[in-house]
């Protein structure tokens, strides 16, 4: 099961729990802000959250983890390209925005990693490392549900901003070409920012 929970910090963005139904656990994707909130949603709803994944280090996708882990110590991980923007309020554009956000205490994944769930081993998400948008995008890849979480990689009928720090357009083409658009059609993408879309929606958009 998938829920989206908006947040709305300095800018509005999308955080996902994807979690298990018959086992009530699951992974928190990119609590970019309003940490208690989601934190007291997943407490009503009985969810227990074994890890915190990290589609990339802009301060919109981390910026509700210190609030969540104030409550509960939850492992947070990002891509191994993705440490420095945790560390640097400039490169996760938090500084532009008057408030400097850093996160600590993380660890981090390659791509092809795959991130299964404890409470039951046979559900897992995939991922794959789309740079372009940032060095450390990636998608966390759902292949039995035929679903994946992109980030700011693609959007519904639009593509992540090339223009922030470590962003490279070039790169991001590729990416979506090659590792986001050749996914089966009907996969489902959730993305950071807009509404879900399908790989076969996005498709023309880029492969004309």
């Amino acid at each position: 099961m998938i829920v989206c929970l908006p947040v709305e910090g300095f800018l509005e963005a999308n955080c996902y729990v994807w979690v298990d139904e018959k086992t009530g656990h699951g992974f928190l994707i990119d609590p970019g802000a309003q940490g208690e909130a989601i934190w007291e949603r997943c407490e009503r709803e009985g969810w227990v959250l074994e890890r915190i994944l990290l589609t990339h280090g802009h301060f919109d996708h981390i910026g509700g983890i210190d609030a969540i882990r104030a409550r509960q110590e939850i492992p947070v991980w990002i891509h191994e390209n993705g440490i420095a923007y945790l560390r640097n309020p400039r490169l996760n554009l938090s500084a532009y925005f008057g408030k400097e956000i850093t996160v600590d205490r993380v660890r981090t994944f390659r791509d092809g990693d795959l991130f299964r769930l404890q409470a039951d081993p046979s559900r897992f998400l995939r991922v794959i490392h789309t740079p372009g948008h940032t060095p450390d995008s990636v998608l966390f890849y759902d292949e039995a549900e035929g679903t994946a979480f992109t980030g700011d990689t693609i959007f519904q009928g639009n593509r992540g901003n090339d223009t922030f720090p470590g962003g490279d357009g070039k790169l991001l083409l590729q990416s979506i070409r090659e590792r986001v658009l050749t996914l089966p059609g009907e996969t489902k993408l959730y993305s950071g920012h807009s509404g879900p879309t399908t790989v076969a929606a996005e498709r023309p958009l880029y492969l004309s």
